[in-house]
């Protein structure tokens, strides 16, 4: 084809800056990987120990891959060696934006650096034709501007929830203060999908993310700085399963707005799949063991409890999610996150015996090979605080879902999917949720008839994640945006 000829003579040089959280890095890496594998360079910028930590860049494009450690100053308050959200409590991740605002001076020098080389440099060596960056670098155009590299920022967030936040000459027009503003739709978003609003505790966040923290600045106007310096927008979404809410965004933001498609992890799910049962991975005991067990269970009868990384998962919502699971009655495998200086979370007493006893259910405090747990033939179900990442992972299985969003954009992804009747949502009840309802919901999902019907549509979103040609196709028409904008083709 003449484009990936163009592609391959003429590859585009592209800084990717994401933002200093694991669930940012990894679909940035993911886009990463997808642009590299079209013949174009890669410079991935972050803080040291977080490039030390990411996950291994997949070898056929490990060449054109330049993972650039940019390290963070001292910040007062800040844990020395904390680089990453999943480094410091959620109360100081704000300290976490102050340091990172501090990385406009070395990231300056770096780009002028970066560009020193020109137009006729080669490889890593050329003046970058683009720089993609994530939410919080809202000092990062200007320095882009200097050099006349152009920037896009890139959400890694579905478009519902994307849209929901909407730019800042529609917030100053129809201002959003108090949490109550938040569980409405916003006016620009159509009446048919009046399901995409916040709830409770989740509206309380959003509201909290309006006003300035520690760094001086709010996450919002961040989102609308950045967005209204960037010619060229982002979003992790896809038409067929975002619907008519991708096109949306260019009408909403007043620019082109490019879906990526859903960059799901199809090398590990390949992996995964094939090596369900083998045992050619080398695994710690506790790991081997667990998928051991995984292996024991029948068919589709486990239920993969996780709330990713860095989801708050406070002590009483621990302890009824462990009454939920009893009182469901299913077996489970539950991955539950290590509070940050905490041994491990405290269960209700008794609780891990009886699930061992009963030979229904494992606790895994720490990390669980997700992708691998959720491959298996033996899990039916995914109970997730709805985080975008995790839930990509599950649809190249196929779960149905039980939801408990947490924070952020989780609860407009939980509406979302809930709409397309692929999952249902534990009730909150302000702050709290009851086992009961964890168990009700729980039992809806694995054992009711209406759980059939909602893994039927889960199966329909595996089949269109496993569309890797119209997924890929989303990948090449960002491609020839940039190249048609960075080079003023």
């Amino acid at each position: 084809m003449a484009e990936s000829k163009k592609d391959e003579a003429s590859p585009l040089h592209v800084v990717v800056f994401p933002w200093l959280a694991f669930g940012h890095m990894i679909p940035f890496l993911e886009l990463s990987e997808q642009l590299a594998k079209r013949g174009h360079i890669i410079t991935f910028v972050s803080a040291p120990r977080n490039l030390a930590r990411l996950r291994p860049v997949v070898p056929e494009v490990r060449p054109r891959i330049l993972l650039t450690p940019l390290p963070l100053p001292r910040v007062e308050g800040l844990p020395d060696g904390a680089e990453s959200t999943a480094d410091v409590s959620p109360e100081k991740v704000e300290l976490l934006k102050v340091a990172f605002d501090g990385l406009a001076a070395p990231f300056a020098a770096f780009l002028a650096g970066a560009c020193a080389g020109g137009e006729s440099g080669e490889g890593h060596g050329r003046k970058p034709d683009w720089i993609v960056l994530d939410f919080a670098h809202h000092w990062l155009p200007p320095i882009a501007d200097e050099h006349g590299v152009p920037c896009a920022a890139f959400f890694i967030i579905p478009a519902g929830s994307l849209a929901f936040f909407g730019p800042k000459v529609l917030n100053d027009a129809h201002p959003r203060s108090a949490a109550a503003d938040f569980t409405v739709p916003p006016p620009w978003i159509p009446s048919s999908f009046s399901h995409l609003a916040y709830r409770g505790h989740e509206a309380e966040w959003i509201a909290w993310a309006f006003r300035p923290n520690a760094s001086g600045v709010s996450d919002a106007a961040r989102v609308w700085e950045t967005t209204e310096r960037c010619p060229l927008l982002v979003c992790r979404c896809s038409r067929e399963v975002d619907g008519p809410l991708c096109d949306l965004l260019g009408d909403i933001f007043g620019k082109p707005v490019l879906p990526s498609g859903l960059l799901a992890p199809h090398d590990a799910a390949t992996r995964a799949s094939s090596d369900a049962g083998d045992d050619d991975h080398v695994d710690d005991e506790e790991t081997a063991g667990l998928m051991r067990w995984l292996d024991a269970q029948p068919g589709r009868s486990v239920l993969y409890v996780a709330f990713g990384s860095e989801a708050p998962l406070a002590p009483e919502h621990v302890r009824a999610l462990a009454l939920g699971l009893e009182l469901a009655g299913v077996r489970f495998l539950w991955a539950l996150r290590r509070p940050l200086g905490e041994a491990r979370p405290e269960l209700p007493d008794g609780f891990e015996a009886r699930a061992r006893a009963a030979g229904r259910g494992v606790v895994r405090v720490g990390w669980v090979p997700q992708v691998r747990v959720l491959a298996h033939a033996a899990v039916g179900a995914f109970l997730t605080h709805a985080g975008w990442s995790s839930l990509v992972e599950s649809f190249l299985f196929g779960h149905p879902l039980v939801m408990l969003p947490l924070f952020a954009d989780q609860g407009i992804t939980a509406r979302q999917m809930a709409a397309r009747r692929v999952g249902l949502e534990v009730p909150w009840n302000g702050r709290a949720f009851a086992a009961e309802d964890v168990a009700a919901t729980v039992r809806r999902v694995m054992v009711g008839e209406e759980g059939k019907v909602l893994a039927r549509n889960a199966g329909e979103l595996r089949e269109v994640l496993w569309d890797t040609a119209r997924q890929g196709r989303y990948i090449d028409e960002l491609v020839e945006h940039l190249q048609q904008r960075g080079r003023g083709a």
